[in-house]
């Protein structure tokens, strides 16, 4: 089962809805640099890694005592609106119930929220969100990031490859 870090309250889907995919984004990634600007909270660490497949720049902050990452290490990402494997919207605030879900086949899980979403040149979008104060910074080509939208709840699922 995943370790679940840093979030808070996950309000329901409203970006999907019941049925549809609940991946808004996933890609395999690598990471680059570790803390490159000093290491700011003992518990944390900021990545900064390159995806395989789209070519997206991800900073990501996580709980580095609960999922270590080191640079070199591969990791696949999914960002989802909800943990419901069939699409099923979830409710207002996650409590596990012991039923299978998303969690169960990755290492690491954060839920949060989209805070803001920009065009920063020629097609390419920063998505930033944050997981109870853990950040994460998402670049890349419009088309891959455009099922992510301002103001929605997500969850971030890592795993280790």
């Amino acid at each position: 089962m995943a370790a679940a870090a840093a979030g808070g309250a996950v309000a329901g889907a409203a970006a999907g809805t019941a049925g549809s995919s609940p991946v808004l984004f996933e890609d395999f990634f690598t990471v680059t640099k570790l803390n490159p600007e000093g290491k700011k909270f003992e518990r944390v660490d900021r990545l900064l890694a390159r995806g395989e497949t789209y070519g997206t720049d991800l900073a990501l902050d996580i709980a580095c005592d609960v999922f270590p990452l080191r640079a070199g290490d591969k990791f696949t990402m999914a960002i989802v609106w909800t943990l419901d494997k069939t699409g099923k919207p979830m409710p207002a605030y996650y409590e596990p119930d012991g039923k299978p879900n998303l969690l169960d086949d990755y290492h690491y899980g954060m839920s949060g929220k989209v805070f803001k979403y920009e065009f920063v040149e020629d097609r390419k979008v920063a998505v930033v969100a944050s997981y109870g104060g853990l950040l994460m910074m998402l670049t890349g080509a419009q088309k891959h990031l455009v099922h992510i939208r301002l103001d929605q709840p997500i969850f971030c699922l890592i795993r280790k490859i």
